[in-house]
Formats: structure tokens, C-alpha cells, sequence
């Protein structure tokens, strides 16, 4: 059971009691807010968290007179067009007059949110701060999730999290109070569910610094991760820019039975569109099946859109939703929405026209879905349950599994859980017990308090299960195992997570995470074996009776409603504070103020040495690694200690491991500080999809740092290409992938014309040309996808550099005329 001070229920609150606990004397109180500052989300002002509809309908109907009569629109591009800046600006530049606007036209947009997570929220608050402003340009909040630990429950685990990152806490919380930002206590919940019993809302945009905020879309939002350089563009009212998605139309026919649950759609997806395949492409669903799907499943389906590359995933308004807000105390919200969606299509803003045309469609009949698993290392490697106990076999993985862990922002709803219980009490019926370790994450306070209500919580732990803090906890690193497997053993786990790449979970290259539903995962624990199929196979029981499990039940909503939960965790008011003081310790390690970067020279890049040339997987774990790393997340100097530490060596295989000139051998991070301290800077040369995975800003600002200035690459995942310019760093893409294997490390390189593209506002070709450590050189022919802000932001040294800029400039004319007024 949780300890006194994280239950919900009826006993009396002391009043001047802090945030992080309910009692008086708990050596762990933060000091920074009270319970007079924490607001029911259900009193809240609604006006806030409502989308600007009235606005958004008569820009829809400006984009309508910019485009040809008559032009069909998906949702997706109704909603992105209604919050453009200038709708002629961007529909009709570089885009044959608005004939090609789809991957060609850079679209400047003004979201209505910003939501931030406590890893990344910290450098985003710190390059907020150096524009200079009093206040957030639009509504935002933070939410600390991702530095709690999961191991022994929550009992444990929260409090010891919270004094592990006090000071990051009290700098987030401070920072919060004095512009306006809501702040949501760690242990309140996971940002993404937070964000869906909150904030979002059809034909919402908002950004968010999490590369799964797209979950969000399953309440019918545009939502799209991003770094926080990217996020401090809509904090300060600057027009956010992004290329034009394609759109990718899944269309779902049928409905869902038995095993089969919302998880399976997009584990099946992954495993047709790869981790690449999404790519430049936005995923909007359609069809008769939507309306079968409960809000909770469709924001679990657009959460893992992120594992495909997507921009963002989309469901257009359905019967699903009005429940949903209902249930979570937006109930005008679900009643305008309703009469929006029922209009005529030339004025819906939320369903798609009917004549609206897909670049690509997949279709899958919902019916004919079995479960799937996906993995390990790669959240794309998808196997239908029916064929999975064959695979286990022929890829030598183990037939043996430790845990089971099943919550998370992906699959923490009440619809997800009720279905996970209903296995447990079967198998508790027949005398069963986990053969696994058996963790549960509930997504919030709110999910954590209704299921304690309603015995969920007590059905689990008396099965055995752990239940962890309403946090990321093993989702993204932060787990301390306590199954004494040894680094580098081979092992496997169960999860209902949506990441699974070497070493994300628990440190351990060689843990094997396989993805699955909640309930799929439930069932395999009580097996222990990853060769069990639960529709066909039974366990003995302790009596010798075999015993098979029936199909999940579950219920999409309470009966008896949400419970609040602790009023601890309610949000702060986002209301400025100018008198407040940011909290930032001069001679802390965990958190630093930020010196701009250089601006880019008046010359071409010359000189440049190849740090590394890397084989395989890149992704954003690789070059920024998580777990206990995740402390350093404010002090870009400490956290660049871990530059890349996860990447392949292309000529020698071994990880981490990069050669000087003279053949010495160090860490990357060592090289990298040595060449930087010699004056050297550099470039790293890489393969497919580089920067896959996490919204993680430190990948593009760690090589920054440290002097890296160019990242060639065959391909570059979304986020992180725009994450490396927004910091400065030039990613360039080999026009022929095989001059790939003419580059090696230590090669020198200058680029051509790259100088002169950045001038003429990314208009322009760029090569490289490569001297070869035994004279010869190759001329490298490379492509680029710099727009004209873009360029000025790498010709400023940092997208931060040129808001700092405007701010000041921005004050210094209302000084000027607030002089001439004298």
C-alpha cells in the first residue's frame, strides 16, 4: 500500500503543509508552494485550456480564400493551416502557388500550448530565460516525471527521487512561479496523461518537449514533440516552423475482439512502416473503426507514432471523446466541439472534407487484428503473438523472461488497467502467482487514486506487483533492478512501453525488451516464458489442473468517476510573479546558466576533423545517453561527458571508443573536449535515421559544445535535424549513400558554398571536400533541408542567439519610445 502522504481520501489537510508532502514534519518539503496555490483541474478556468475555436474558424476560412476553390483538406492540414501566422506566407511560397504545399512549404505556426517534462524543461526554462521576457507568450506547464526512480514502489522510490533532485525541482518550481507556468509536482503524473486529462482538446496545437507528446492527438490535437529551443519559439510568441507534412491516411475498418487491443494497431503499423517509415509524414486516421475506439486506446495509438518517425498522429473528433471530457470536467469543451464537427465540411474544423486525398493509405481491419510483439532493440521488429514462441526459437532469444512492467504514458488508462486486472484475478481464482517480477506504473494521481477506489491497485499487490510512482520510472532509465542481473547478461522483459532500444531500460546493452499491451504482458508474467501464447496454451496449477486464460475485460471509464486524488499534486496557478526568485546555485553541478555560442565565421568551415564516423543505429539514447545522466540535464558541461558513448565505431566495431591522430585511444567525450581545447573543431559522419527516438535537445547542444559544427549523414530522424539547427549545427545528407564508406575518421574536411547558402537564406548546393589521411581527396556532393530562418539561426550560432537578439532589440524601441513620449 502507498504511505499516508500519497493516498487520496478524506482526512483533514494542514494548511500549511508543502507541495511534496501532506504533513508537517517531513524532512523533504521543497519550501516553494503551498496548498493556497494549487487549483482543482475541475475549478480551473476552462477558458484556458479551451482551443481559441472562434479564431481558428475564421483563419480556416482565410486559408479556404488563399488555396483553390474547392480544394479538399485532411484534418490534419485544417488544423496545422488554422494556426498559421500568415496563411498566404506559407501556402503559397515555394509551392507552385500553393499546387504543392505538402513536404515542400515551410509552414510558420502559432501554437496554443507548450508542455514540458523536468528533464527537458530545464534547458528549455534556461534559453526562456536568456530572451529576457516576464512572461510565457501563451499557456504552458511542467511536469516531473522523468527523474523519479522506479524500483520498490512508490513508498520508497518517491521520496528518496524528490531529495535526490531537489534543487532541479525548486529551479523548475521557482522558475514556473515567476512566468506563469502551471507546475505539477513530481509524483502528480506522466506528462503525456497529464496532458490528456488536462490540456488536450480537438484542434489543440501544442508543443511539447517530449517526442511523445504526439499522444495527445488522440483527443483529436495536433501535438508534436520538440526540442526546447523549438518550444521557447512559441513561449516567446516567435512563429514555430515546420516543413509541411506529407500525410499518411490509415484507414480502420472492423473492430477490435478478445487478445487484440489498441496497442496491437500501432505495433502492427510500426512493423509495416519501420522506424523510418514515417518520416516526414504526418498519420491521420480515418474510417469506420475510429468510432469503436475509446479516447484512452486512440491516444496510446498516436503515442507510438513517434516510433515511426512521424511528425505527429491524429484522430479526427468521434464519439469517444465526449465521455472522455465529460469525465475529466471539460464538458463545454466536448459540447463546442461537438457543434464545430457537426458543421459543413467547408467550416469543420475537426473531421476531414470529404473529397480529402492521402499521399499514402494503409488500411487494417481491426477484427482480423491478433496481439503483436515487438522487439528487442528496435520498436519496429514486429511479430504476430500466433508466430512469436517460432521466432523466440529461431533467434536464439532467451525462452526465459525477469519482469513484466505495464503502465507508462502509452498504456496507463483506467480501459488498460481494469483489462490487466481481469487476467489477475483469473489466475488468482485458479491459485496463481507472477513467475516474474510484476511492476505497475499508473499514468497520474488521478488514474493511481480511481484504481485504489476501485481495488485495482490492492488486486495487484496482493498478486505480487509493485506498484511504482505515477512517473517514467523504467520507461526511460530510471530503474534500479532488483533481480541482480549482471551487465551484459543476456535477458529479456515484458513491457507495455513504446521504446525498447539497447540499454534504455535498465542500463544493460544486452536486456531484451519486448513491447506489448498491458494485458498481454500481465499474462506472460504469470508464465515466466516468452514462448507462452495465452489464447492457446495453459499454465498447471498448483492443484494440477491446467489452467487457460479468458479473454481481458475491462471498463473505458469509472462508474463512479475520476477520484482527484491528493490535492498535493494539483498544478500551480499559471500565474507570473514577477517578485520571484529563479533558484540557481553559482557553484551547483546540476544546473548552469547558459553562455551563447559562437556565431558562425566569415569563411567556409575548414579544417574540420571527422570525430567519428559511426556504424548502425544513432539515436538520441546513443548520443545522449538517459538513466543517471538524466541529473546532468541543466549543466550542459557535466552532461557532455556522455557525447555519443553508445555509438559504433564503423572501422573497428567497439563502442565508444575514437582514435586521435597519432593513434591514441580515448572516449569520444574525451576526444572531443581534447580537439575543442586544441582549438579543433569537428564533424561526425553517420549512417540511416540518425537522431531516431527521444525529442532530446542535449544531442544537438552536447556536440555543439564540445565543437562538433557538421553531422553528415545518409538520413536524419525529424526532431533532431531541426534540434541541430536550432543549435547551430549544419546536418548535411550524402546526395550518394556510398560515399559513405569513402569518409574515415580523421579525415579533414572543409565545406563548399555552404557559406553563401546560408546567406541566400538556404538557397543553395553544399559539398564537402575530404583530404584522406594519405593525401588523396574525395569531393563529397551533399543535400540539405536549411529554410531561411533556419539558416539564419546557424548564421547567428543558435536560434537562441537570434531571439536574444530580437528581445533586446524589442526593448530597446519601447525604451526609445518611451523616451520620445517623455
Amino acid at each position: 500500500m502507498r504511505s499516508k502522504a500519497l493516498k487520496a481520501g478524506p482526512r483533514p489537510i494542514q494548511v500549511a503543509r508543502t507541495r511534496a508532502s501532506v504533513t508537517l514534519n517531513n524532512p523533504l518539503r521543497r519550501q516553494l508552494a503551498t496548498a493556497s496555490d494549487a487549483i482543482p483541474a475541475a475549478a480551473s478556468n476552462i477558458a484556458s485550456r479551451t482551443p481559441p475555436y472562434p479564431k481558428l474558424l475564421k483563419k480556416l476560412q482565410e486559408v479556404r480564400q488563399v488555396l483553390a476553390p474547392g480544394r479538399a483538406l485532411t484534418l490534419a492540414e485544417k488544423i496545422l493551416y488554422s494556426h498559421l501566422e500568415n496563411p498566404a506566407e506559407s501556402l503559397l511560397t515555394n509551392t507552385s502557388n500553393g499546387a504543392n504545399i505538402r513536404g515542400s512549404a515551410n509552414l510558420k505556426l502559432k501554437p496554443d500550448r507548450v508542455a514540458m517534462q523536468d528533464a527537458s524543461a530545464q534547458m528549455a526554462l534556461l534559453q526562456f530565460m536568456s530572451c529576457g521576457l516576464p512572461s510565457t507568450a501563451v499557456p504552458a506547464s511542467i511536469h516531473c516525471d522523468h527523474m523519479i526512480v522506479g524500483s520498490k514502489g512508490a513508498d520508497v522510490d518517491l521520496p528518496e527521487s524528490i531529495a535526490g533532485n531537489k534543487e532541479v525541482f525548486d529551479f523548475l518550481e521557482s522558475a514556473a512561479k515567476k512566468y506563469g507556468i502551471e507546475f505539477w509536482e513530481p509524483g502528480a503524473g506522466i506528462i503525456h496523461q497529464s496532458v490528456l486529462e488536462n490540456y488536450s482538446a480537438p484542434g489543440l496545437m501544442m508543443l511539447g518537449t517530449d517526442s511523445h507528446t504526439p499522444n495527445a492527438g488522440g483527443l483529436g490535437a495536433i501535438a508534436i514533440g520538440v526540442g526546447g529551443a523549438d518550444a521557447v519559439d512559441a513561449l516567446v510568441d516567435a512563429p514555430w516552423e515546420l516543413k509541411a507534412p506529407k500525410i499518411l491516411g490509415v484507414e480502420l475498418k472492423g473492430e477490435l475482439s478478445g487478445w487484440a487491443s489498441p496497442k496491437d494497431i500501432i505495433l502492427a503499423l510500426a512493423g509495416k512502416l519501420t522506424v523510418r517509415g514515417g518520416t516526414g509524414f504526418l498519420i491521420e486516421y480515418f474510417g469506420p473503426g475510429v468510432s469503436t475506439l475509446s479516447c484512452t486506446g486512440m491516444a496510446t495509438v498516436c503515442n507510438m507514432g513517434a516510433e515511426v518517425g512521424a511528425t505527429t498522429s491524429i484522430f479526427p473528433f468521434s464519439p469517444g471523446h465526449i465521455p472522455y471530457l465529460n469525465a475529466t470536467h471539460r464538458g463545454p469543451i466536448a459540447k463546442e466541439a461537438s457543434e464545430i464537427s457537426a458543421l459543413p465540411d467547408r467550416h469543420n474544423l475537426l473531421r476531414p472534407d470529404a473529397a480529402a486525398e492521402y499521399d499514402q493509405v494503409i488500411t487494417l481491419d481491426l477484427s482480423t487484428l491478433e496481439p503483436h510483439i515487438n522487439g528487442p532493440f528496435t520498436p519496429d521488429l514486429s511479430t504476430p503473438l500466433s508466430r512469436f514462441s517460432e521466432a523466440v526459437k529461431t533467434n536464439d532469444w532467451p525462452e526465459t523472461f525477469g519482469a513484466g512492467l505495464i503502465g507508462s504514458c502509452t498504456n496507463s488508462s483506467y480501459q488498460d488497467m481494469t483489462r490487466a486486472e481481469s487476467l489477475v484475478k483469473q489466475a488468482t481464482a485458479a491459485g496463481l502467482k507472477p513467475k516474474a517480477y510484476f511492476f505497475i506504473t499508473p499514468g497520474s494521481e488521478q488514474i493511481r487514486a480511481t484504481l485504489e477506489r476501485d481495488e485495482t491497485l490492492s488486486t495487484f499487490s496482493s498478486a505480487g506487483g509493485i506498484v511504482l510512482a505515477n512517473a517514467c520510472g523504467p520507461c526511460i532509465g530510471q530503474w534500479k533492478r532488483t533481480d541482480e542481473v549482471a551487465k551484459g547478461k543476456k535477458n529479456a522483459i515484458f513491457s507495455s512501453y513504446n521504446r525498447n532500444f539497447p540499454a534504455r531500460n535498465d542500463g544493460n546493452r544486452a536486456t531484451m525488451n519486448f513491447l506489448a499491451s498491458p494485458e498481454l504482458v500481465t499474462a506472460l508474467s504469470y508464465a515466466g516464458s516468452t514462448t507462452f501464447n495465452p489464447m492457446t496454451d495453459s499454465i498447471p496449477t498448483p492443484s494440477g489442473e491446467p489452467f487457460r486464460f479468458q479473454p481481458p475485460q475491462g471498463t473505458e471509464l469509472p462508474s463512479a468517476g475520476f477520484e482527484q486524488g491528493n490535492p498535493a499534486f494539483l498544478p500551480t496557478p499559471g500565474q507570473p510573479d514577477p517578485s520571484e526568485e529563479v533558484k540557481i546555485s553559482p557553484t551547483s553541478s546540476r544546473l548552469a546558466v547558459l553562455e551563447p555560442f559562437a556565431p558562425f565565421p566569415d569563411s567556409e568551415l575548414q579544417n574540420l576533423r571527422v570525430l567519428y564516423k559511426v556504424k548502425g543505429q544513432c539515436t538520441t539514447d546513443t548520443i545522449s545517453a538517459a538513466g543517471p545522466w538524466l541529473k546532468y540535464k541543466g549543466h550542459l558541461p557535466n552532461i557532455s561527458e556522455n557525447t555519443l558513448i553508445g555509438a559504433i565505431n564503423a572501422a573497428t566495431g567497439e563502442t565508444n571508443v575514437a582514435y586521435d591522430l597519432d593513434g591514441a585511444t580515448s572516449g569520444i567525450p574525451e576526444l572531443a573536449k581534447r580537439w575543442k581545447e586544441q582549438g579543433k573543431e569537428w564533424i561526425v559522419v553517420a549512417e540511416h535515421n540518425y537522431g531516431e527516438g527521444s525529442a532530446r535537445e542535449h544531442a544537438a547542444l552536447q556536440p555543439r559544445y564540445l565543437g562538433g559544427r557538421v553531422i553528415l549523414a545518409k538520413s536524419f530522424a525529424r526532431i533532431h535535424e531541426t534540434n541541430l539547427k536550432k543549435q547551430g549545427v549544419v546536418p548535411l545528407t550524402f546526395v550518394n549513400e556510398a560515399d559513405y564508406d569513402g569518409i574515415d575518421a580523421c579525415d579533414e574536411i572543409s565545406t563548399v558554398r555552404l557559406l553563401d547558402t546560408l546567406r541566400n537564406g538556404g538557397k543553395g548546393d553544399v559539398e564537402v571536400l575530404v583530404k584522406k589521411r594519405d593525401g588523396g581527396e574525395m569531393r563529397v556532393k551533399t543535400k540539405h533541408t536549411l529554410s531561411g530562418d533556419q539558416a539564419g539561426f546557424i548564421l547567428a550560432g543558435s536560434a537562441l542567439n537570434l531571439l536574444a537578439r530580437k528581445g533586446r532589440e524589442g526593448k530597446e524601441e519601447v525604451v526609445r519610445g518611451a523616451e520620445l513620449t517623455d
